[in-house]
């Protein structure tokens, strides 16, 4: 993930709002407003603070001993990620726009959070492997 939004920041693609904030630049082929970077927002919480937050439950916490916890914490982390990264992109046309305050990403990620609440959830109701 981190390397594909990454990949997304050098080929101008997928670029954020307008905005005047001082981290906004201009993209080629986007106009002449300044927007936000927010394929580096998705590169750092996506990818860089939910490979960190993974690897930290698998090494420190034993998360292993559960299964689903470090899969039920991707997906919803990844889910809550990308609803908040949501908020600075240049909102896509679709036609699951049925909300005006959630783009088709938001809504897609929805059922993401869900899932992985659901799977962490059921691993915390299983004993403990010994694996």
């Amino acid at each position: 993930l981190f390397f594909g939004h990454i990949t997304n920041f050098i080929n101008a693609e997928l670029w954020g709002k307008a905005s005047n904030a001082p981290c906004a630049m201009v993209f080629p082929g986007a106009g002449p407003a300044p927007r936000h970077p927010s394929q580096l927002y998705e590169a750092g919480l996506e990818g860089a603070a939910l490979f960190v937050i993974c690897a930290w439950l698998i090494y420190k916490r034993d998360a292993l001993k559960r299964p689903g916890i470090v899969a039920g914490t991707f997906t919803a982390g990844y889910g809550i990620a990308r609803t908040f990264c949501e908020i600075f992109r240049e909102a896509d046309t679709s036609p699951w726009a049925i909300f005006p305050f959630l783009s088709p990403g938001m809504l897609y990620s929805l059922p993401m959070i869900a899932a992985g609440v659901y799977l962490i959830l059921q691993s915390l109701k299983q004993p403990i492997t010994k694996s």
